[in-house]
């Protein structure tokens, strides 16, 4: 199914980390005028602007919603982390915080953006075991599904009457040079690649060339509207996927690692959350496909080996 180009300009909240800036290189590709909000003023490639706010309050930055074709919101602190308080803290105010400032500056604006795609998680759905979840599933229980239940209320409360809005519950997002990918590869190459816990856990996925491709439809589609799962069709399991990014890596062997391996590593040597291994949920994109969106990349071996070549 084919779909209009975007054009004009596009605001990019939280567009300055790994999808936020292929995304922005895919727009302006396209001949959009691209906006980036983010707390600092990155040096750019000259394809995109980069405008420096908090996230937080009004200042100068609303002034460019003002008759945009479009609003992207990305923003939240990783969750790749240890799961303190402060930083549960932080993951959860960073997303209700920037995407209620996002709704009032819509408000104020004299030709807000006619579309709003609100990123959101797949994790909303919690990690139910061997389960498949579609937009219709029931809603998890946890710290990910309530902070991503907050960060869609927050989202509705915000957008206009008059806006198409689109939520995107995001799976794992695969790409080069950056993100979840780089650490597994880097795991991989040094024979630590194997199966991690019982490796039953839902891996969903999507390629990153997928996702930017769902977010220009999202923005230049006007049939689209509402909550969309983002992963492609194929969800694996853990011991298929790492068998699988071994295969394209060339690696041989791939040491497995128990589930008490993991929770005492993760936090240790990588700083991380061991929760984010260990569990995992299966998703698949019931409305997307219902719609006729065509994934460039639903085989993950095939996505693994364009991203290893």
């Amino acid at each position: 199914m084919n779909w209009p180009t975007p054009s004009g300009r596009i605001v990019i909240a939280g567009g300055s980390g790994f999808l936020g800036t292929h995304l922005a290189s895919h727009l302006a590709g396209l001949g959009c005028e691209v906006i980036i909000l983010g707390r600092s003023a990155k040096p750019t490639s000259g394809k995109w602007r980069s405008v420096t706010w908090d996230a937080r309050r009004l200042g100068e930055w609303t002034s460019h919603l003002d008759g945009a074709a479009a609003l992207v919101n990305l923003v939240g602190r990783s969750v790749d982390c240890i799961k303190t308080p402060d930083h549960y803290d932080e993951i959860l105010r960073s997303r209700v915080e920037a995407t209620r400032v996002l709704g009032q500056a819509c408000c104020t604006a004299d030709r807000p953006p006619p579309v709003w795609v609100q990123m959101s998680t797949a994790h909303i759905y919690g990690d139910p075991p061997e389960v498949i979840c579609d937009e219709s599933a029931a809603l998890g229980y946890g710290m990910a599904p309530i902070v991503g239940q907050a960060w869609e209320a927050e989202y509705e409360k915000g957008k206009l009457d008059s806006q198409r809005g689109v939520v995107l519950r995001t799976s794992f997002v695969i790409g080069r040079g950056g993100g979840a990918m780089a650490r597994l590869q880097t795991l991989t190459r040094l024979g630590l690649g194997g199966t991690v816990a019982s490796g039953t856990q839902g891996m969903s996925w999507l390629h990153i060339d997928d996702m930017t491709r769902l977010f220009e439809r999202a923005i230049a589609d006007e049939s689209m509207s509402g909550i969309y799962i983002a992963s492609a069709p194929t969800p694996v399991s853990n011991r298929e996927f790492m068998k699988s990014l071994r295969r394209a890596m060339r690696v041989p062997i791939g040491l497995p690692a128990l589930a008490w391996m993991v929770r005492l590593g993760a936090p240790l040597l990588l700083k991380t959350d061991p929760e984010l291994a260990i569990y995992g949920r299966y998703v698949v994109p019931r409305r997307l496909l219902d719609e006729g969106f065509e994934f460039k990349f639903a085989d993950l071996d095939a996505a693994l080996a364009d991203l290893c070549k």
